[in-house]
């Protein structure tokens, strides 16, 4: 069973979602990886959904889910994305890691259609940036304990 990852935000629909979309296209075959949010919003954002699509990851079938729903489950790393998750975020069984990585929420982002949607795609390549170090960082992991 490879150890779960979750990772937290407020709403579950745009950090969040793009965070596990590319950790688990980045490292899927090492963790299993999750998210959810404090306050679901109940729906995952479009842009989201649009901005990793751009780069050939589909999200289009997450969901938003509240962080109490994973209470039960053994989760080895939480990673919170926003202030508030963090601030909420409980203790989960099997817990060893914990984390905070902060991205500005894309959601906030005003003007026209294509300054919201550089606004995702700035969030995400900085999502990209971090997870994609993170993933990098398990491999190495398991380089020096073989």
């Amino acid at each position: 069973m490879k150890p779960r990852v979750l990772i937290l935000c407020t709403g579950n629909s745009c950090r969040s979602h793009m965070a596990e979309g590319i950790l688990r296209h980045v490292a899927g075959d090492l963790v299993e990886v999750h998210s959810a949010g404090s306050k679901p919003a109940g729906y995952v954002h479009p842009k989201a959904i649009a901005a990793l699509a751009e780069i050939g990851l589909d999200i289009s079938t997450h969901t938003s889910k509240h962080m109490n729903d994973f209470l039960d489950r053994d989760i080895a790393t939480v990673i919170t994305v926003c202030g508030n998750a963090d601030q909420a975020c409980p203790i989960y069984p099997g817990q060893v890691n914990r984390y905070h990585w902060g991205f500005d929420d894309p959601a906030h982002a005003t003007g026209t259609e294509e300054e919201v949607m550089a606004e995702f795609r700035r969030v995400r390549d900085q999502i990209q940036l971090v997870f994609g170090a993170y993933a990098a960082g398990l491999r190495e992991g398991l380089k020096a304990n073989v």
